[in-house]
This record gives C-alpha cells, sequence and structure tokens, in this order.
C-alpha cells in the first residue's frame, strides 16, 4: 500500500491535482481511497460527477454515529473511494480536528483493512500545518508527502514551510518528502523559479503539469481529464506521474 499526503498553499489546485492522480491511479488498475482533509470538503467533487460529499464532521455534528464504510465514503470514477473530512462550524472550533477526529473513525471502521487499497491519498490544506493538518505527516498515516506549488511568491513560501514541517518529523520515520510538483500558473520565469527553488533544499521536481483549458473543462463537466479524454497530453501527465511515483 502506497500513501501519499498531498501538501500545498491553499488555491494552489491541490485537490485538482490530487482527483486527477487518483483517477489515473484507476486507469492503471489501482484501487484507491482518496481522503480530502480540507474543511470546504471539496476534494473528491471530480471524481464524484460534480457532486460534493458529505464529509465526515456533518455526520458527527448530526450525532450520526458512522457504523460502517459506506456511511462515511462514496464510490468515483475508477472505483476510487471518496471520503471528506470536513470541518467544525464556521468560527466554531478548530478545523485539525475534523481531520483528527475522521482519521480515529477510520481506523475504527478498520478502512484500510477492509478496503485493502494500492494506493491511499491526503490531499490536505498546508497553509499552516500544524494540529490535525499534520496527522498524516505526524501519525504516521502517510509514507511520503509531495508539495503542490507554482511559480508564485506565496505559493513558494507556504512550501518552504511544508518542507520544513516534514524534515522537523524525520528523525521520527514519518513521511518524508519524495518532492515538487509544478502546478503551471504561466507566471513570469516560472520554471526557473521553481527549480531554483528545489535545488536549494535539496528537492526533485517530480512533474509539471502545465496550466491547460482541458483541466477547466474537464471540471466544468465534473471530471477529471483523465475521464474526459485519458489521450490527452495533459491526462498523459498525470498518467505518466502515477508511474513514476510507484515506481
Amino acid at each position: 500500500m502506497y500513501k501519499l499526503a498531498i501538501y500545498g498553499k491553499g488555491g494552489i489546485g491541490k485537490s485538482t491535482m490530487t482527483s486527477n492522480l487518483a483517477a489515473a491511479f484507476s486507469f492503471l488498475g489501482k484501487k484507491v481511497i482518496q481522503i480530502g482533509c480540507d474543511p470546504k470538503a471539496d476534494s473528491t467533487m471530480n471524481l464524484l460527477g460534480g457532486k460534493p460529499l458529505t464529509p465526515v464532521m456533518d455526520l458527527l455534528r448530526d450525532d450520526h454515529d458512522p457504523e460502517s464504510i459506506e456511511d462515511v465514503s462514496a464510490i468515483g470514477y475508477g472505483g476510487v473511494v471518496c471520503i471528506e473530512t470536513g470541518g467544525p462550524t464556521p468560527g466554531l472550533g478548530c478545523a485539525g480536528r475534523g481531520i483528527i477526529a475522521t482519521f480515529q473513525i477510520l481506523e475504527d471502521l478498520s478502512l484500510f483493512e477492509k478496503i485493502n487499497p494500492d494506493v491511499v491519498l491526503f490531499d490536505v490544506l498546508g497553509d499552516v500545518v500544524c494540529g490535525g493538518f499534520a496527522a498524516p505527516i505526524r501519525e504516521g498515516y502517510a509514507d511520503e508527502v509531495m508539495i503542490v506549488t507554482s511559480g508564485e511568491k506565496m505559493a513558494l513560501y507556504a512550501a518552504d514551510n511544508i518542507n520544513k514541517a516534514v524534515k522537523n518529523f524525520e528523525d521520527r520515520s514519518y513521511a518524508r518528502v519524495r518532492g515538487i510538483l509544478l502546478n503551471k500558473r504561466n507566471v513570469p520565469d516560472e520554471d526557473q523559479k521553481v527549480s531554483e527553488f528545489a535545488s536549494e533544499r535539496g528537492l526533485d521536481i517530480i512533474s509539471v503539469i502545465p496550466r491547460s483549458d482541458d483541466i477547466n473543462i474537464a471540471e466544468e463537466q465534473g471530471k477529471t481529464v483523465i475521464e474526459m479524454d485519458p489521450e490527452l497530453p495533459v491526462s498523459q501527465k498525470f498518467i505518466e506521474l502515477a508511474k513514476t511515483l510507484t515506481n
């Protein structure tokens, strides 16, 4: 079982990258679980025809105690098992606690034992890597971390903080940073900026996803580009990335 946590600045395209990567793994015949670890609970929508999934925290607020995996999940494109942690009522609690509470429920329900996935993807908000948002790293859920960034200043700033946070846990045999996923925004000198950033920190750039109208067209249909057309150049980028990560 390969477990990957995907971090990055809010709005950098983590959910788009994660759902397309999940679809690519599925296209390659892998059994996949995607867990959205963001209060917005929008990580899995493009795997579910554009439909939002009820987050685990919403179920708990409604005094619904999940009794099965089916209570907290939905099956998306390619058989991907989709789960959203959600968060507290806005302004009334710590969003990170939603992740911790959800992970405990998933353990109680024996998620991994029952599904027996080949790949588990955690889509995690990365502006502040603390508390519950660090759980995929700190608690040993993920084997590796992939950081999504563009060449924008604040995206690279967040990427640097994420890299530092992961390194703080290295001596405990927790997750390590696999590398950088460049989600291009076509800012000036973007490739050079990200290349220099990665080189200075000893990180690899695992893949470069070009800015593509096909991604936007697919999302308008509630799909990943893999589902829309796996032969598209950008779809092939995600399929190549999936192969790279599990080689």
